[in-house]
């Protein structure tokens, strides 16, 4: 099984130097690819790139050789995968993508693909010609034979990604049954058990430093040492951020696999929330959109079961009772039913997710198709 941990690294400034080059090598190599292909008359193939590589870029740019040769080299499997998804949107008739010329401090990194260019002992990594070895904050998870390694740096900060081929994971089997999970802004989660995960609002609450820190960038003259400083503060408050939200979502998806063999969620138009502009900030701070992926990939892990509802499943509008559907605007925060059913409208939806689950995986689709309760067979992950 093939599994990557992602450490953070602690270089000494000359091995901060170097991987700083190696970012710079890739990404110039990167660039240089692509504004040849871009030419009138280029056509892109694989094999014409390790031509004008070992041709052209080797011969005009010797500093080339400071770093690995693989840094530069693993540049065109990069834009093969890039030209490969933008020929594959355009056949679908996705919007297209054309690939694009990386900058500077946006997403530095390179790859090490080859298990002889590198290799980790306890808490060190070693790298094709890096006379010293870099120290990593803790010991890889996984054992065994390591299959590359990915180098990024954000906010000022190195991290190692190593994909590790290993046989010692062990996924441990859930106990519970089956769960329903609604996603929303009021509770990040909200199960069919009655449990309530808190909202997951981390920027909300740093905007007011967020804000005196942008301030304070604007008035720095562009280019300037004091700008680089006042950019790398507003660059890992937003790194802060983001560390605290997976944080929260990595806790969440784990509990949820751990827990039960089926979980049932929603297949949420993340794009249209976000075009509401009164819920467009804390649509993105929650992260519905990683926290389902996050459940997807431990699903896979630990052979459970994902239901993901249709997109136009009523669920909040659906009396979890009887089935009668109801008007159910944002403000109105309980289902109240002819039934007698009085229920929190995030706790009804997350019971009507289980009980969708439930006929989906017993092939059992007769009141989803009655009238007035739209919906259609789910799709379902199983590991």
């Amino acid at each position: 099984m093939l599994l990557a941990h992602k450490i953070e690294l602690r270089p000494t400034p000359e091995q901060a130097e170097y991987l700083d080059r190696a970012c710079g090598s890739r990404r110039h190599c990167y660039n240089q690819l692509l504004a040849h292909f871009k030419q009138t008359g280029a056509k892109w193939s694989k094999w014409a790139a390790y031509q004008f590589y070992i041709g052209e870029l080797r011969v005009r740019f010797p500093w080339y050789a400071e770093v690995s040769a693989r840094v530069t080299r693993n540049a065109i499997d990069d834009l093969d995968n890039a030209f490969r998804n933008f020929f594959r949107r355009v056949k679908a008739g996705e919007k297209p993508g054309f690939p694009v010329f990386k900058k500077k401090g946006v997403h530095d990194s390179f790859a090490l693909r080859e298990s002889a260019k590198f290799d980790v002992e306890g808490r060190e990594l070693r790298i094709e010609k890096l006379p010293t070895r870099i120290k990593m904050r803790q010991r890889p998870r996984f054992t065994g034979p390591t299959k590359q390694v990915t180098i990024s740096k954000r906010a000022g900060k190195f991290y190692a990604a190593i994909l590790v081929d290993t046989q010692d994971y062990d996924p441990k089997a859930p106990d519970g049954d089956i769960v329903g999970v609604d996603f929303g802004v009021k509770s990040l989660a909200v199960l069919s058990t009655g449990e309530t995960v808190p909202a997951n609002q981390k920027l909300k609450a740093g905007l007011k430093r967020l804000a005196r820190l942008q301030r304070n960038l604007s008035r720095k003259q562009k280019g300037s040492n004091h700008g680089a400083r006042a950019k790398l503060k507003v660059a890992k408050l937003h790194a802060r951020v983001s560390n605290q939200r997976k944080a929260v979502i990595h806790e969440l998806s784990d509990q949820l696999t751990r827990r039960f063999k089926t979980i049932v969620i929603e297949d949420l138009n993340v794009r249209g929330m976000v075009r509401n502009r009164s819920l467009a900030r804390a649509v993105s701070d929650a992260g519905f959109g990683t926290l389902r992926a996050a459940i997807e990939y431990k699903a896979a892990l630990r052979d459970v079961t994902v239901v993901v509802a249709d997109r136009w499943f009523p669920s909040s509008r659906t009396c979890s009772g009887c089935g009668q559907l109801h008007d159910m605007p944002l403000s109105r925060r309980t289902m109240e039913c002819d039934c007698g059913l009085s229920l929190d409208r995030d706790l009804n939806a997350a019971r009507n997710l289980e009980q969708y689950g439930r006929r989906t995986l017993l092939g059992d689709l007769k009141r989803t198709q009655e009238t007035g309760q739209t919906g259609s067979p789910a799709r379902s992950l199983t590991a």
